[in-house]
């Protein structure tokens, strides 16, 4: 059936062609007699019909030629012939496609030139038929120019559904582009942060090495040359952590000399938001334990996302913090009862955040509305051994 449909989607308007230049000679041949035309008048007239037809399955190799040549090759044989080609159904329908064809042309100007052809051809078929009435010179034109305008209209809402499918693919490139610009951001962010927990670890430990080698005895000497090239290894360390920031922080970033936030800063978070006029609960589930300062960091930016997703989005004056301490990680939920966005792709790029820090520390994370109303974001962070 896929086949099929594929074939038919290339190749049936040829197929109709063929079968209707065929009818069209059949028509011709079968009407010898009553005509009084000799053999060699009907196998011309048969020829030329069908070589005009068969014409159109050409039209992709000139769009405007061979349909406008269909029209004026139609006028031709009807002032050979007035009764060849008027009164064919046959050849009525091939006309009525050629016109469709002329109007559905990319470029406009063709398009109208082919109105001039059609209609004029038409009028040209119409007088010249022995029969005609004065009626058909306006009506039979007409009708076949009615053809034209259905192809200048899909024409138009092809035009408007590529431009449509462009927009939306752009919009598309454009959201994933956004979305790796700020992962990027997000991870030159997570990795200056941690630049200060890192840089006051090495510190501490440079000045414990640095104390350590000069309580010991001078006649120590390999201990002491030992000690020393591990505090120098440690200062150089600090110093390419140093450059590696500068080289991370953009033009025009100010220095942040703040230390760095954790969860004893959650409390001065809330009263941020309850100032924006939310009242947020903080409620913390087990028993606190002390986090490393790099997951505390983590822990503290995923709910002051949360709750800035809050204010912007959630159109709500309440919310809540949830703080779980487990035996193998801790758990974070901020949730409201707004009546916010039902995806999370309205919420920008805030989540792309979230999740880089939680992939940090090999966690889990999910943002979305809730089966009671609002929309609830929760994150997983487990702790290591020990």
């Amino acid at each position: 059936m896929h086949r099929l449909r594929v074939f038919l989607l290339e190749h049936g308007l040829d197929a109709i062609i063929v079968c209707l230049a065929a009818a069209a000679a059949l028509t011709i041949v079968t009407h010898t007699g009553s005509t009084g035309t000799d053999d060699v008048g009907v196998v011309f007239h048969a020829v030329a019909v069908v070589v005009m037809s068969l014409a159109l399955t050409l039209r992709r190799r000139a769009p405007f030629a061979i349909p406008a040549g269909t029209w004026l090759s139609s006028a031709t044989l009807s002032i050979v012939d007035g009764s060849l080609i008027a009164g064919q159904a046959p050849l009525s329908i091939v006309g009525m496609i050629a016109a469709v064809l002329l109007g559905d042309l990319k470029d406009h100007r063709q398009a109208r030139a082919g109105l001039a052809v059609v209609v004029a051809s038409a009028a040209t078929v119409a007088y010249q038929d022995p029969t005609h009435a004065a009626g058909d010179l306006f009506f039979i034109p007409g009708l076949f120019a009615a053809g034209w305008l259905v192809g200048f209209t899909l024409h138009a809402r092809t035009e408007q559904a590529e431009a449509a499918e462009e927009l939306a693919a752009r919009a598309e490139w454009q959201r994933r582009n956004e979305g790796r610009v700020a992962v990027a951001e997000e991870r030159a962010r997570i990795a200056r942060e941690l630049h200060d927990i890192v840089a006051h670890a090495v510190s501490v430990m440079v000045l414990q090495v640095g104390a350590l080698r000069h309580r010991l005895p001078v006649e120590d000497v390999t201990s002491r040359e030992t000690l020393r090239n591990v505090e120098e290894a440690g200062r150089d360390a600090l110093t390419e952590m140093r450059r590696l920031l500068e080289a991370m922080r953009r033009d025009g970033d100010p220095l942040d000399l703040a230390p760095q936030p954790g969860l004893g800063g959650i409390a001065a978070l809330l009263d941020t938001v309850r100032a924006a006029g939310i009242d947020t609960d903080l409620h913390v589930h087990g028993e606190a334990v002390d986090l490393p300062p790099g997951l505390a960091l983590s822990a503290y930016r995923i709910t002051q996302e949360g709750l800035t997703n809050v204010i912007k989005h959630a159109h709500t004056h309440r919310a809540e913090v949830h703080l779980r301490y487990c035996t193998d990680g801790l758990e974070l939920e901020v949730r409201d009862d707004g009546g916010g966005p039902t995806t999370t792709d309205s919420l920008g790029h805030g989540l792309v955040g979230i999740r880089e820090r939680v992939a940090l520390y090999g966690g889990s994370m999910t943002a979305g509305p809730t089966e009671t109303g609002g929309f609830a974001l929760r994150a997983r962070l487990p702790l290591g051994p020990g």
